[in-house]
């Protein structure tokens, strides 16, 4: 091979080896997003389960004529109740080591480095609002 044909390779592959690491950024940034969704899913789901307990034990007693049922209702009601303060509980304390990953997370390229202040500054705004 020629000698420029050499140089020409190694630069492309120089310039692959960075590319790759700038894509493996992107992929762990998306993987913390998808992380962070899927505790808001789960936590839907909590609260979903919790209300469909309290509603049916709530229907359990004011639709039914006899004491068993009563005594169900009043046990589901209050017992969906938990699960959705335990719900909430759970989301938070997910939501409070997620938050920790990420802000220990270092980035190595510029781009990911912009594309996580950017999520930062997002964050610290919606922050605000709440």
């Amino acid at each position: 091979m020629v000698e420029t044909d050499k140089e020409t390779i190694r630069k492309l592959k120089k310039k692959l080896k960075i590319q790759e690491k700038k894509n493996d950024e992107i992929r762990d940034y998306m993987a913390a997003q998808r992380t962070i969704f899927a505790n808001e899913r789960t936590l839907m789901a909590y609260l979903r389960t919790s209300m469909t307990i309290s509603v049916g034990g709530f229907f359990a007693v004011k639709l039914s004529d006899d004491l068993y049922l009563e005594i169900i209702g009043g046990i589901l009601i209050p017992f969906g109740i938990i699960l959705g303060i335990y719900s909430f509980v759970r989301y938070r304390y997910k939501q409070k080591i997620i938050e920790g990953h990420h802000r220990d997370y270092n980035p190595t390229s510029h781009e990911h480095e912009r594309a996580h202040n950017q999520d930062e500054a997002i964050h610290d705004h919606l922050g605000g609002l709440r």
